[in-house]
């Protein structure tokens, strides 16, 4: 049996173990930049198979991918009194390059409202150009003081979505099924987060936006994770921009607008929700690899087995990885796969060959069972699918579990400190609340309506606030 790795308990210190297990399962490395990472190759084929699904989900919407520079001249920042005053205390600036000081700073991107509505304002000219819908797969930079892996670094990894629309109805409605579509269905049917909907307070929107949609996620600590943003930006931009178009009455309009983004921190999200202290637990819709066969020995008819099964497998739809190493000890192999959460190990030995069957070890529940080798290609696919399942109702009684209803500020502070969520009415809270609360390091994650959906306006009867901290 494959031994424990040596992880800090997440009992004991969630950070270091959350540390521990990006170091061992070989996911990242801190870059020579203080808040810069290296993603590792088992990592970043996470974050294809993230790309992939998302993709898929944005061009459904019928968004277009587009790509659009790094570099931002400071003066574009400048025209959105709000967007600019926002991100100034994250923006890195280039003043000199070519060997000489630049007569204008350049900005590297933060985020692309602004450069994007530069090229908006050249392509829109007439109702005919809308909706344009525009999404860009890129990095960007934001200075960050308190930096962690894959949550909160200088450089990361996203997509942007940029959009422009005739009326605030056509934008707002847009906004929502991003929010809906794109990021709720993959976090929740992919991920295995159950996600809360809702909308941000005021005070936590994004700068320069009318309204900003949110997803969080409850961490295995009890703490709020940010996993993506939907933003009705309204007219802001196109009037800074002189984005307009012709209507079909023959009048000129500025166009209504939104923006949304995600990022690696979903992987960061993914490994705080699904982690335990033998190291990751990946969803197997998510999972790069969804089964290892392993060769115990050197055997050849053990190796031609592994390679058979191998190919058994893929036919089945399944991805799978024939690991044949065997010049390394397979007890290491075991806990090496194990504490990268490969959901199915498949364990192949001459004495398996002799009964006709498998070892099954499933990474999500944790166990192991002989299963016959003929059978594997029908079983796999409705094991992955169980323990898909299994880890989204793990993650929903958790947030379910540790949210406490409250009546006041001072009883959501109280059961935050407990570890977890409050939730309270946003008229018992408010602004006023709101800022008490940040004494604390705590914050309004989002507010939902008063059945659980995504309240309209911010100061909808019935809305609902809930407390946390957050990363």
């Amino acid at each position: 049996m494959a031994k424990a790795p040596v992880l800090t308990p997440r009992a004991d210190d969630f950070p270091r173990w959350y540390q521990d297990l990006i170091n061992k399962a070989e996911l990242a490395d801190n870059g020579p930049v203080r808040g810069t990472m290296v993603i590792r190759p088992y990592a970043y084929g996470l974050w294809e198979r993230t790309q992939q699904e998302m993709d898929a989900r944005i061009k459904a919407a019928g968004a277009s991918n587009a790509y659009f520079p790094l570099f931002i001249p400071q003066s574009y920042l400048d025209r959105e009194a709000q967007h600019v005053e926002g991100f100034a205390p994250e923006l890195a600036v280039v003043t000199h390059a070519g060997g000489k000081d630049l007569e204008e700073p350049v900005v590297v991107r933060p985020t692309s409202e602004t450069i994007i509505n530069d090229s908006f304002s050249k392509w829109v000219q007439s109702y005919r150009d809308l909706p344009l819908l525009i999404n860009q797969w890129s990095n960007v930079v934001r200075w960050e003081l308190r930096p962690r892996v894959f949550l909160r670094t200088t450089e990361f990894l996203w997509q942007e979505g940029h959009t422009a629309h005739a009326t605030y109805e056509e934008a707002r409605d847009y906004a929502a099924r991003i929010h809906r579509d794109v990021y709720a269905d993959f976090l929740v049917n992919v991920l295995a987060i159950d996600v809360l909907l809702g909308r941000k307070t005021a005070a936590e929107r994004f700068a320069g936006a009318l309204n900003t949609l949110t997803l969080e996620g409850m961490m295995g600590d009890g703490k709020a994770l940010q996993l993506g943003t939907s933003h009705e930006l309204g007219q802001n931009f196109a009037k800074a921009f002189g984005t307009r178009y012709l209507t079909k009455d023959g009048t000129q309009e500025h166009v209504w607008q939104t923006s949304w983004g995600s990022t690696t921190r979903m992987l960061g999200g993914m490994i705080m929700v699904h982690g335990d202290d033998n190291g990751l637990r990946v969803p197997p819709r998510l999972a790069q690899t969804q089964a290892v066969v392993l060769a115990i020995k050197g055997d050849d008819a053990v190796l031609a087995k592994v390679h058979e099964v191998g190919d058994a497998l893929s036919a089945a739809g399944v991805r799978v990885h024939v690991d044949d190493r065997t010049d390394t000890p397979f007890g290491r192999r075991a806990v090496d796969w194990e504490l990268k959460g490969v959901p199915v190990r498949i364990e192949i030995g001459p004495r398996d060959l002799e009964n006709g069957t498998a070892m099954l070890a499933r990474r999500i529940p944790g166990g192991k069972e002989p299963v016959r080798l003929d059978a594997l290609p029908a079983l796999l696919p409705t094991v992955l699918e169980e323990d898909q399942a299994l880890l989204l109702r793990q993650s929903r009684e958790r947030r379910e579990r540790l949210t406490a209803d409250v009546a006041t500020a001072e009883e959501a502070v109280e059961a935050v400190l407990a570890g977890g969520w409050a939730r309270l009415p946003w008229s018992a809270l408010g602004p006023e609340g709101e800022a008490r609360l940040a004494a604390h390091s705590m914050s309004v994650r989002c507010l939902l309506a008063e059945d659980g959906a995504v309240p309209d306006a911010d100061d909808a009867p019935g809305n609902v606030a809930v407390v946390g901290r957050a990363y």
